[in-house]
């Protein structure tokens, strides 16, 4: 048994759809169970179920889905149950190339996350992405009400990763064997600007979008809005310092899973109908 937390987020549901395709048995952890909308074969629970951990041997651990005072007491009810390893969806921030802010909020809540699994005695995977593709679902609401997106940082460079890539290499991490100890650092296939993101999505969409640059200052309020604003602010300043660099690009997805990463025009294909296509 696997157990998934963040079992209806967007890399929790597509490694829940994988692992019962392919005939695991897997336990989806859900707020709302009754709502999930995940495959029969799946098993869905509440977090704060009695058996949540009832036959499991290996877990796939979302921070998002688990307030960080509690991953102790979590990941000791897990190896109390038998679990004997965990899959960690962590963060590029943590052991990326080049000088990196260890005070930024992302890298601390990430990095302390790491290093309680490690504490855990549990044998362990970090999957550690850069740029989601998701993030893009930001800008869903002005695609849907015109044919203009306002944000900052039109030329910031990222190399975004699909969701279910993600998930990909998480399945394999899970499944196959020698994967313990390893961080891999997981990225899309290329650079792609804002800008080109958002036209990305108009030609899957068959409409001419454009990027309306406006400050950073402008964007705080209402960029990532389930995003702490202080969290919010850290990733606006190292976008500003940072992001108009080549962005790291890795080929870990086809190593792992034996097919490359799927472009951002892929990924905007995939999403059509969050865009009003």
């Amino acid at each position: 048994m696997i157990v998934v937390t963040g079992g209806t987020g967007n890399v929790g549901r597509a490694l829940t759809v994988r692992l019962a395709e392919a005939g695991e048995a897997v336990r989806a952890v859900s707020r709302r169970p009754e709502k999930a909308g995940l495959p029969e074969k799946a098993e869905v629970v509440r977090p704060d179920a009695d058996d949540l951990f009832a036959g499991a041997s290996k877990l796939f651990l979302h921070l998002q889905a688990v307030p960080g005072d509690e991953l102790p007491a979590l990941l000791g009810r897990a190896e109390a149950a038998g679990v004997r390893h965990v899959v960690m969806l962590s963060s590029g921030i943590v052991g990326a190339p080049g000088d990196v802010d260890e005070s930024h909020p992302i890298h601390v809540w990430h990095a302390q996350a790491e290093q309680a699994v490690r504490d855990s005695g549990l044998a362990w995977t970090f999957l550690r992405p850069n740029a989601f593709a998701v993030n893009a679902l930001q800008w869903a609401g002005q695609i849907r009400a015109g044919d203009s997106v306002r944000g900052p940082f039109a030329g910031a460079l990222s190399a975004p990763i699909h969701e279910d890539d993600i998930a990909a290499v998480a399945e394999r991490a899970l499944l196959d064997p020698g994967h313990e100890g390893a961080a891999h650092r997981l990225t899309g296939p290329g650079a792609t600007s804002n800008a080109e993101q958002v036209a990305a999505i108009g030609r899957a969409l068959g409409r001419e979008l454009t990027f309306v640059e406006v400050s950073a200052r402008e964007a705080e309020e209402t960029l990532f809005p389930g995003m702490p604003r202080d969290m919010v602010r850290a990733v606006l300043k190292s976008t500003a310092e940072h992001g108009f660099a080549p962005p790291e690009v890795t080929d870990t997805v086809e190593r792992v899973t034996g097919r490359p990463a799927r472009a951002f025009a892929e990924w905007a294909e995939d999403h059509r109908a969050d865009f009003g296509g």
